[in-house]
């Protein structure tokens, strides 16, 4: 009876591993490259970021556009008692026609700037975009591989583990062990358990974000850490804080934000210049509004156009000084928060910089005591097979081995994370996946 309970439960137990295999029979292996174009094509924040840019261009065309004569055609047909007095403005007419443009206003040849400048800061902000894109996918990429590798040698361990305990439940049938070591045994197949599920389910979780990214089907998603190009080695005596400096979106963001209110204050200081614009009319009268009545025998006349333009000079306007100081004061705040942001990115990328150095100390100890380790079981191994080390021996050495790869792991993908983010600031992230920018 204990004999079929235990088959039993073995049986239950191996049902992950099964539903592992199938998995990866029915995935299909995925490039990075090809996951890093399919996400940047299909997320939604990239599509997001380029109707920003069509909606920044189009306020740069609206704004460039007062230059040419704006034309409108209508009619303001009406009838008249006395004299025909205007309609909104124009006198009552079978078709009228206007035009006006800008010819000379030092006003808006400034907001023209700004919003050129602003178009071109919507385009940097896309840029920063992409690369978030990049690198989020990038590192759920090569956090699902991390684990897809961590899955499999665990199935391979719970393999082993279920042999361990059949193993011991011998040897305690032939009184060569005692319950307790039933018990040990169990737990160390309990634990393989419980890391494969851990895997499995860390893996679940990545491939449905990367379906999210790239629109595919989350179970036909295996990534292929060969396609992962070779980081590159930071070396310590690099200045790549002023590297990230002049290639970081968020510093070239920031300037050109500066560099457009300066533009805009500029502009608001020009509204009190003078202006002169273009402006032109053209009018069918109709003789049914009694226009004749009101003219001398023989001057009157239905069609009538009038071109010249319209000089304005600003004489008092206490509230547009007082929107121009305003101005001035964000264009001051702009141009510190550049000075912020530039700080902020060169602290940040020193930090990244020493990390890497850190972490890849740090994953050489990993290293080398999983090496250690393995060394151990083998010799553990070797021994039990001349008769001096025991089942015990060999199982504590294979957890503790077991035990070691998992850290390396951790340890490798940690190290790939913080050499990712470094990348990321210093603008070579997209070159390192190969996608054009």
């Amino acid at each position: 009876m204990i004999r079929t309970s235990s088959i039993f439960q073995r049986l239950i137990l191996l049902l992950p591993v099964c539903l592992v295999c199938v998995v990866q029979l029915n995935a299909e292996h995925l490039p990075l490259k090809r996951v890093v174009e399919l996400a940047l094509s299909h997320s939604t924040s990239m599509i997001s970021a380029h109707a920003d840019e069509q909606r920044a261009f189009a306020s740069y065309l609206q704004t460039r556009d007062q230059y040419i004569p704006q034309m409108a055609v209508g009619s303001g047909l009406g009838k008249a008692w006395g004299y025909p007095l205007s309609l909104e403005g124009s006198a009552p007419s079978i078709v009228n026609t206007t035009a006006q443009s800008a010819v000379f206003n030092p006003a808006l040849r400034e907001f023209v700037r700004a919003a050129r400048t602003e178009y071109q800061e919507s385009m940097l902000q896309t840029k920063d975009q992409r690369d978030q894109v990049i690198q989020d996918t990038v590192l759920s990429y090569a956090e699902l591989c991390k684990w897809q590798d961590v899955n499999t040698h665990a199935s391979r361990e719970y393999d082993d583990a279920l042999k361990m305990e059949q193993l011991v439940n011998q040897r305690i049938q032939e009184g060569v062990d005692s319950a307790l070591a039933r018990n040990q045994a169990r737990l160390v197949t309990a634990r393989v358990y419980l890391r494969i599920s851990q895997a499995q389910g860390a893996v679940d979780v990545l491939r449905n974000r990367l379906s999210q990214l790239t629109g595919l089907p989350a179970s036909s998603i295996e990534a292929d850490a060969d396609s992962m190009p070779r980081l590159p080695e930071v070396k310590q005596e690099d200045n790549l804080v002023s590297k990230a400096e002049q290639s970081s979106p968020l510093v070239q963001i920031a300037d050109l934000r500066a560099t457009a209110l300066d533009f805009r204050a500029r502009g608001e200081h020009r509204s009190l210049w003078p202006t002169l614009d273009f402006a032109a009319q053209y009018a069918l009268l109709a003789r049914f509004n009694n226009y004749q009545n009101y003219f001398q025998p023989g001057s009157f006349q239905q069609h009538n156009a009038t071109v010249g333009v319209v000089i304005r000079f600003p004489v008092l306007n206490p509230s547009q000084h007082a929107h121009a100081q305003a101005a001035d004061a964000e264009a001051l705040h702009a141009r510190k928060d550049t000075d912020s942001t530039k700080n902020r990115v060169s602290e940040q990328t020193l930090k990244l910089q020493r990390s890497v150095e850190q972490l890849a100390a740090a994953q050489q100890v990993v290293d080398l005591e999983y090496q250690i380790a393995k060394s151990n079981l083998d010799a553990v191994q070797v021994r039990m097979d001349s008769g001096s080390a025991t089942l015990h021996d060999a199982e504590d050495a294979r957890v503790q081995a077991n035990q070691r790869y998992s850290d390396l792991q951790d340890a490798n993908f940690e190290l790939q994370r913080a050499r990712i983010a470094l990348l990321r600031v210093t603008g070579e992230l997209g070159n390192w996946v190969g996608v054009a920018p």
